[in-house]
């Protein structure tokens, strides 16, 4: 179904802002760049890392400025295009009833791929290593929308990724914050929640097996860019959702991330 939709959305929508399809440098934020370059260097270091990015009070979840905010504003121009088009469209996943998902409109070969292979490893090979952040090959992004009228909150969960990147591309919106406990093996009843403001521009970095939520919105409306990466050496060992050794049958795209051994 995935692969009839893009298929026709390719024949039927017309871009608003073709350009945002295609990633550049100068969507980027200086201090995102900055964090990769550090990333890349010879001397890099995890102590060194973290003096460049924000450490939350929830256990390895990082915070850093990702886009710059006139990308954020083009992007979420040519998402509301989309959306009010007659092009069909898919749900982002099981939770979330509003949002895109961004392969099926074209932006996966062209931006979310050279973005997570060339910005987000160097980043994750450093922070999660022992979670297969030094290996991600492959991903599922979408975009989530909360709305007063529509989704407002989203219930406490893990993520179908090894590591997962969560931006804030706008609107004006109050309250709505993330909320993180601990990684899902742990009982919610021995867990402490910390909540997290999400700022516009701004990524939440986190493991995906990390449960987490989102709180209601109150005013306004909040747009979220969500990116799964995922190792399939990891995963090929045990489904991260059932536990269970994958059995695989032939897709088309990432598949979930699953390969054949």
């Amino acid at each position: 179904m995935s692969v009839k939709r893009a298929a026709a959305i390719k024949d039927e929508y017309q871009p608003l802002h073709p350009h945002v399809y295609h990633l550049q440098e100068s969507y980027l934020a200086p201090k995102f760049k900055q964090i990769v370059e550090y990333c890349r260097s010879s001397d890099r270091s995890v102590e060194g890392l973290l003096d460049l990015v924000v450490e939350e009070a929830a256990e390895r979840v990082y915070r850093f400025p990702v886009f710059e905010r006139h990308f954020c504003e083009e992007l979420l121009e040519e998402l509301e295009h989309f959306e009010q088009s007659s092009a069909p469209k898919g749900r982002p996943n099981t939770m979330n009833q509003y949002g895109i998902l961004l392969n099926e409109v074209g932006f996966d070969a062209d931006f979310i791929t050279p973005f997570r292979e060339h910005y987000m490893n160097p980043l994750t090979s450093l922070l999660y290593p022992d979670c297969g952040g030094h290996c991600l090959d492959s991903h599922k992004a979408f975009v989530v929308k909360y709305d007063l009228n529509e989704d407002l909150d989203l219930s406490y969960h893990y993520d179908n990724s090894e590591v997962t990147l969560n931006v804030s591309i706008g609107k004006d919106f109050t309250e709505g914050n993330l909320y993180f406990g601990n990684m899902r093996q742990v009982p919610l009843g021995e867990t402490e929640c910390s909540e997290i403001e999400h700022r516009v521009t701004e990524g939440l970095l986190h493991r995906g097996q990390h449960m987490h939520g989102a709180l209601p919105i109150s005013s306004g409306q909040r747009w979220n860019l969500i990116i799964w990466m995922r190792a399939s050496q990891e995963r090929n060992k045990l489904c991260p959702m059932c536990n269970r050794r994958p059995t695989l049958v032939e897709g088309d795209g990432f598949a979930d991330g699953f390969t054949k051994l």
